[in-house]
């Protein structure tokens, strides 16, 4: 299995290690499921903007009264 070393600071390692004992976990497991939660974040950003995308044509004659202004051309005045 691949894996990698990763360099810190006294301070940020001494950090990091606190952070792991806090949710009982060792270094390593701490260390590899931080990088798989920020990528399952990242994923469900990315299918909610698409889920948002497909839906805002609906929601927008849904309810007219709750869609955003049209951004401004150049040049256009602030009233």
């Amino acid at each position: 299995m691949p894996s990698l070393n990763v360099s810190f600071t006294d301070e940020e390692l001494e950090g990091v290690r606190a952070a792991a004992a806090a949710e009982g976990k060792s270094l390593k497991q701490y260390l590899h499921d931080l990088g798989v939660r920020e990528m399952q974040r990242k994923q469900f950003i990315a299918g909610a903007t698409g889920w948002a995308d497909r839906l805002r044509d609906e929601f927008d004659q849904a309810f007219p009264d709750e869609v955003p202004p049209a951004p401004r051309g150049n040049g256009a005045a602030a009233a």
